[in-house]
């Protein structure tokens, strides 16, 4: 019986499993490797994060009342999103170029 067993799960592994290939590269080469994997999968998040909450935009430039996050939508400082009635996004590119807009040189 156990044979009757072994062959059905190596017919069956052998049939699902295929076979594998080692590569072998320096120590050197593979923590570059990691770098370059890493560096890429923090642009990409970079790159998924444009789109902001209130209260993110609300901490990342330092507000504390809606209102005055209102008085920037409304006069144009800040760039947004709005579907539905409540659901307001904003550019983080666009919070980051207001606070440039009036940082103050150094002597």
């Amino acid at each position: 019986m156990r044979n009757g067993y072994r062959s059905y799960f190596g017919f069956m592994a052998s049939r699902f499993f295929l076979k594998m290939n080692v590569i072998c590269i320096e120590e050197n080469a593979f923590y570059e490797l990691i770098e370059t994997v890493v560096k890429r999968l923090q642009e990409k998040k970079v790159q998924d994060n444009v789109w902001i909450s209130s209260e993110e935009v609300m901490k990342l430039l330092h507000i504390k009342s809606r209102s005055t996050l209102q008085k920037l939508r409304d006069t144009g400082e800040i760039r947004y999103s709005q579907y539905g009635r409540k659901v307001i996004l904003y550019e983080k590119a666009s919070a980051l170029e207001f606070l440039e807009k009036y940082a103050c040189e150094t002597f």
